[in-house]
Formats: structure tokens, sequence, C-alpha cells
């Protein structure tokens, strides 16, 4: 089981239009266009009926005290924990590829919907939801696509981790508002195989791209 992108190489920098913010100068940090990255992936194992797509950063900071504060730095030796940018499930077995875009493109304040997508594919809620849940602006129920914005003061380059998996059920038996630790413990025991591809991506110019 093959995955790539034709919107960043595997273990490369994400670009700007396929995060949820990006450096400014001035505000160290500003909206971004939001884009999905396309994938594409081929060799899918034989008895799959349905594809999931979960990305994950495992990099954020565990406790808030230091993230986006003037004259703090986030130290690198802090216990990171998972966030989850996208969860998208019930995929047909026989689709091939998503394009850039598809299933986002901007911010939308108060998050995006649960909308119904093509072929019965789903989407879940992603951490945005309880990142905002205290910004009177921002506050809103963040399904589907929303990309990497990690501490601009981060000493750490943050990882991006997309995991395509074919699964042996067509639909994922997770219903209403699912999260991505929700949809991932109910597709394990259903994971005829798996391929992934890691993105990086910074808001902190001080810190060194790998």
């Amino acid at each position: 089981m093959k995955l790539w992108s034709d919107s960043f190489k595997d273990g490369g920098y994400i670009p700007g239009e396929f995060a949820f913010c990006v450096a400014d100068p001035h505000t160290h940090a500003t909206l971004s266009a939001n884009r999905n990255p396309h994938f594409s992936w081929s060799d899918l194992p034989q008895g799959t009926k349905s594809l999931a797509l979960i990305c994950h950063d495992p990099d954020v900071p565990s406790r808030g005290d230091d993230v986006n504060q003037e004259g703090k730095t986030v130290p690198p030796d802090l216990p990171r924990v998972d966030f989850f940018h996208w969860v998208l499930i019930d995929l047909p077995g026989s689709a091939s590829a998503i394009k850039a875009g598809e299933f986002s493109d901007g911010v939308t304040a108060r998050g995006k919907s649960a909308s119904e997508l093509p072929d019965g594919a789903r989407q879940g809620l992603n951490d945005y939801t309880n990142w905002f849940a205290a910004d009177p602006e921002m506050a809103g129920d963040y399904y589907g696509y929303d990309g990497p914005c990690p501490p601009w003061n981060d000493s750490i380059v943050h990882r991006y981790i997309f995991t395509l998996y074919a699964l042996d059920i067509a639909r994922v038996p997770v219903e209403g508002k699912f999260t991505g630790q929700q949809a991932r413990a109910a597709i394990r025991g259903n994971i005829l195989a798996e391929a992934g591809m890691v993105g990086i991506y910074t808001l902190n110019p001080a810190v060194k791209r790998p």
C-alpha cells in the first residue's frame, strides 16, 4: 500500500497554503488559505471496503502556560500530546485520490459543519473544537480538515502525520460528533493495511527547519 502527495514531500515542509496559520513579522501568526493537501494512493489490499484518513500532530504542548506568550518559549522537554487535524472516514474502497482543497479551502470562524460528503464519506471533529471553545469569536464545532498552527514560540518543529487506513468494513461504527480518538479506536481490528506520510511545520522563525 502506497501513499503520496503532490502538495509536500514525505518528511518535508508543508507549504503555507495548507496551513491554518502562517508566520507574520508583526503579529507572529496570521490566518492562511487552510486548504487540505492532495493525496493519492495505490496497492490497496484485497477486501478493502472503505478508507480512513487521519492527521494528527503528536508534538502539541501538554500544558499551555507558555504557549504564544511574549518573552517566553515553550521548552523542548515539555511532554507532548496528540492534536487531531483531520478525521475522514468511510471513503469508498474504490477511491484513489483526494484533490487539494477538496475538503477545506479557507478558515471558517466557528467551524465547518458536518455536511454530507460524496459517496457517503464522513468527517469527524478536529481538535480546534476544544482549542477555540473559550473564544467567543471562534468557538464552534470544527469538522474536517484544519491545518497546522503550532505555537509561534515553540522551540521544536511540529510533525503532522497523515495515515491512510484500508478497512474491511464499509462504515466505521461511530456516529454524531465523533473525534479522532474515537475514530481510531473504532477502526482497531478492522485495518487491513496502512500507509503514512509526515509533514513538518513551524511558525517560529528562530527554529531551524530540519
